[in-house]
């Protein structure tokens, strides 16, 4: 029996901050910085929105869609770079939010932009255990971020905020997780120590040998373990922290463009980091059809990425999408700030004593 994805869910705030607005207020040529980055727009989480009330959101939505009892799931994972507490789980307020069992194991995973992915092969292991003392028919993974970039700094053209959850079972699964495997090194390429506010970036390996070899030595090696090539995908999907890379790295593969485009999101919202790579695969999904082919590779600052092969079934037509919004009418209607209210939002501003 087959294991895969069973349903998911996908939450981006309303707000929205264009670069040339950021670049305005630093001297700099936002319109040329967002189309150097391929970025239009970056979503902005309310005052009262954090990575958990996100994660809470896309956990929400992924239920409407199936009808599976809360009760029934045995594992939550929340990835993040920025849940809201250093010394409480994320996992455990989604758990209480969505009207799960206590008897189930929950954790907040971290890896950089990779960690929901991470939470992806934990419930795929939970749920493939030969082990029948560990029942779990169903697991939930999400990726949720409201993501840091100082003020100036370049990161504040793409650091966005958002959510998309997947539930993960043997039942009335609509796309087999056929193949996972992962690659991961110590490239120090992105990092914020306890207590720091905003990340540093190590400039030189950001692009190579971080990203790209990333990426590219898990890709090549699952599609040479499955006996695939480019051409036996109809999409494919790659971390994106901007709107530039995953274009290059998925050309470098050998993938067309026609291939790429369906799950490249950081465009109209920015990179949510945690999120990225899985709300892109969430807008695949949205339009797949059975028998196609998915390629998705997700990257975390570290450095490691996650790669996944996936082939839709036929109970996608079955599949209530309609019962929550899709990846497209989520993110299209915006609500655009000026620079200032987009600083009061993400509490940039300390008065003297704080």
């Amino acid at each position: 029996m087959g294991s895969g994805i069973v349903s998911y869910g996908v939450y981006v705030p309303r707000y929205r901050i264009y670069p040339k607005d950021i670049g305005r207020i630093w001297g700099q040529d936002g319109a040329a910085m967002g189309k150097a980055l391929n970025i239009n727009a970056k979503s902005v989480p309310a005052p009262d929105e954090d990575a958990a009330t996100i994660a809470v959101m896309a956990a929400r939505r992924t239920l409407l869609r199936v009808d599976v009892d809360p009760q029934e799931i045995g594992a939550i994972f929340v990835g993040s770079e920025s849940h809201p507490y250093a010394v409480k789980p994320t996992a455990s307020i989604v758990s209480e939010a969505i009207g799960a069992a206590p008897h189930l194991t929950a954790a907040d995973l971290e890896f950089a932009c990779k960690a929901g992915t991470v939470g992806m092969q934990a419930c795929l292991g939970l749920i493939n255990s030969s082990n029948k003392n560990i029942p779990i028919d169903y697991a939930l993974a999400i990726g949720s971020d409201t993501s840091q970039g100082a003020p100036g700094n370049a990161l504040e053209y793409s650091a966005s905020a958002g959510g998309v959850a997947f539930l993960l079972g043997h039942e009335k699964v609509i796309a087999d997780i056929e193949l996972t495997m992962s690659y991961t090194t110590d490239t120090p390429d992105f990092w914020r120590r306890e207590g720091m506010k905003y990340p540093s970036h190590g400039e030189r390996f950001t692009g190579k040998p971080a990203y790209f070899k990333h990426i590219q030595e898990t890709a090549e090696k699952m599609m040479r373990s499955m006996g695939t090539g480019p051409q036996d995908y109809e999409y494919a999907v790659f971390h994106q922290p901007n709107g530039k890379f995953p274009i290059t790295i998925g050309k470098k593969l050998g993938f067309k463009m026609e291939q790429i485009e369906t799950g490249l999101i950081t465009p109209y919202i920015g990179n949510t980091y945690s999120a990225s790579m899985m709300i892109g695969l969430a807008n695949i999904l949205d339009k797949a059809k059975p028998g196609d082919r998915i390629l998705a590779v997700s990257y975390g600052s570290g450095a490691g990425s996650d790669g996944f092969h996936i082939v839709v079934k036929d109970e996608i037509e079955r599949f209530a999408r309609e019962r929550s919004p899709l990846v497209m009418e989520e993110i299209s209607h915006g609500i655009p700030i000026d620079y200032s209210i987009y600083v009061k939002f993400r509490d940039k501003i300390k008065m003297e004593g704080e």
